[in-house]
């Protein structure tokens, strides 16, 4: 098994590619007008990261207990931070009212061609290290870096196997791609990452063409993943970063005898996160 350790991006995400390789291609009236995103922590890091290195504008709408350190992340690189709502799904309802009376180009976090591929070159990047990967496997919130690994992996690779992960406590996107239809989904989970309460349109599409395989995991297992990535490669994730690992331990036997690279998508986890996990590692029932 092989790490892509997308942690190590200048905000600590793979968000970053999408973010600067959206930015790149707006035309000088949208960089006049400003930007505006909805975000959790890490599509909002890379819209800001992305906006300074073009000199635009970026409004960031952020709901209300979202990650401390990358709100910190988004300010100290110049974006402006509003919080709006209880959930991502909240602040992006915000947004998309927002945006056309103020005349921002709003940036969707999964409905943007330019962005899914962006986020697609880390595919690339591990297929050029190890051309013979039989399996990636991606960790789905939105979906971006799914579909934007679809693309790339199978047309590098047709045979290449493709599967999506996410938080059996933020199911939206999992129920959407087994039923076909956008589905809404109660969400529940530490993992920010992970935590959309409605599927995106534009990466289901691809996913449902292109993605073989889609798991759940508990948040046992994701707590347990990022100890064991702290642990044995001393590599900070966040839980989203985490969720492939942890996929991959679950189907540990239908991978056997199988070359398969993993995504680290993030390592922006919060101290005060950091700290109940390595509490939780000492309780019963914890076991790694």
């Amino acid at each position: 098994m092989w790490v892509k350790h997308e942690n190590h991006q200048p905000v600590g995400a793979f968000k970053v590619r999408g973010g600067v390789h959206l930015i790149s291609q707006l035309d000088a009236q949208q960089r006049r007008a400003g930007v505006i995103a909805a975000s959790t922590g890490n599509h909002g890091q890379s819209v800001a990261y992305a906006a300074r290195l073009f000199g635009v504008r970026a409004i960031i709408a952020v709901p209300q207990g979202a990650n401390p350190a990358k709100i910190a992340s988004m300010r100290h690189l110049g974006a402006e931070v509003i919080f709006r709502g209880k959930d991502f799904d909240e602040a992006r309802e915000w947004v998309e009212a927002e945006a056309p009376r103020q005349g921002y180009r709003y940036i969707h976090s999964g409905n943007e061609p330019h962005l899914i591929a962006g986020v697609g070159t880390y595919a690339l990047e591990m297929l050029e290290t190890q051309p013979d990967l039989d399996v990636i496997i991606v960790p789905v919130g939105g979906g971006s870096g799914a579909a934007g690994t679809c693309i790339a992996a199978k047309t590098i690779n047709p045979r290449i196997q493709v599967i999506g992960v996410q938080a059996e406590n933020a199911p939206a996107a999992w129920q959407s791609w087994r039923t076909g239809q956008a589905v809404e989904a109660e969400m529940h989970t530490f993992a920010e990452g992970l935590a959309t309460r409605t599927a995106f349109e534009m990466p289901q599409q691809i996913l449902r063409h292109y993605l073989d395989d889609f798991i759940l995991v508990s948040e046992d297992e994701l707590r347990r993943a990022v100890i064991i990535l702290l642990a044995h490669t001393r590599n900070l994730a966040e839980g989203a970063g985490a969720a492939s690992l942890a996929a991959a331990l679950k189907q540990r036997d239908a991978l056997a005898g199988k070359k398969v690279g993993i995504v680290l998508s993030g390592g922006n986890l919060s101290i005060d996160r950091l700290r109940d996990l390595l509490a939780a590692e000492g309780s019963p029932g914890f076991k790694l």
